[in-house]
């Protein structure tokens, strides 16, 4: 469901690769497809914020997105406008009423082991016991080995340039599974904002999705993945410990060095089912 405040928001979507010479084995110049990497900063009613290195496929959702996972602000209907201008290598973002107690917030950070070093802001760390997720959703084995499947038949930039991370958002089918959006950027921490952005953009609850990600499991991806109210994290990686003591503490499902039908499941095995 669409929520009945959309912000205004540009469509400033960037080229995702560039084609670039380069030289191979045997000397010859071959052209070659590499990944686009330019800085968004983000400015909130023409306050600097932030600036993100980013593959610029989705600018928009990734500004949204990275307000909400740092809880700077609440609710969609907060945000008024999003405009990008590329010109300026800017986002500038309008809210309805201010942001709610921004110094407070802005003032301490905490730097993550995120590529291109994600920050985490407005004590964030500290409102982990807050966060609740459902009991009552169960993951089917045959579900993992079908989100694998469909992950690696997905067309990605990836395959195209490498050098980007990918994370998807999945739900269970009586078929299988479907990838409802898929998002890649320069870092994993760009790419699940973009997706915590879009899904706030389309009104969709995280209850029974599944998320996705190329990248290792940190505790800023098992944090912000539960802030999305997703009960199940998979990836083809592995964890941190923070990652897994955050994981244990929450009851988050958390699946890791998934590939083929290889897994290991880390936390949450009461929603796991073997089928």
């Amino acid at each position: 469901m669409t929520p009945p405040h959309r912000p205004l928001l540009s469509q400033a979507r960037r080229p995702l690769t560039i084609e670039i010479p380069a030289v191979d084995e045997r000397g010859d110049t071959v052209p070659t497809s590499i990944a686009g990497e330019h800085p968004l900063t983000l400015y909130v009613d023409k306050r600097e914020i932030v600036t993100l290195m980013t593959l610029g496929a989705a600018p928009e959702a990734l500004a949204i997105g990275w307000l909400r996972n740092q809880r700077l602000v609440r609710s969609l209907d907060e945000i008024a406008a999003v405009q990008v201008d590329w010109d300026t290598d800017a986002v500038a973002i309008t809210t309805r009423a201010g942001m709610q107690d921004a110094e407070r917030k802005l003032g301490s950070r905490t730097v993550t082991t995120g590529c291109g070093q994600g920050t985490v802001f407005g004590g964030l760390m500290d409102e982990i016991d807050q966060i609740r997720l459902p009991h009552d959703r169960q993951l089917r084995q045959s579900t993992l080995y079908a989100l694998m499947d469909a992950v690696r038949h997905h067309e990605s930039i990836y395959k195209q340039a490498g050098a980007v991370h990918g994370c998807a958002l999945a739900r269970a089918t009586p078929g299988g599974c479907e990838i409802l959006m898929f998002f890649e950027d320069v870092g994993r921490h760009n790419a699940v904002d973009a997706i915590a952005g879009q899904m706030w953009l389309d009104g969709l609850d995280g209850s029974d999705k599944i998320f996705y990600t190329t990248g290792r499991l940190t505790s800023e991806m098992v944090i912000k993945t539960a802030q999305m109210g997703i009960p199940f994290l998979v990836s083809r990686s592995g964890l941190t410990h923070m990652g897994w003591q955050i994981a244990q503490k929450i009851g988050l499902t958390m699946i890791g060095r998934a590939q083929g039908k290889h897994y290991l499941l880390f936390s949450g095995a009461d929603r796991f089912e073997r089928d």
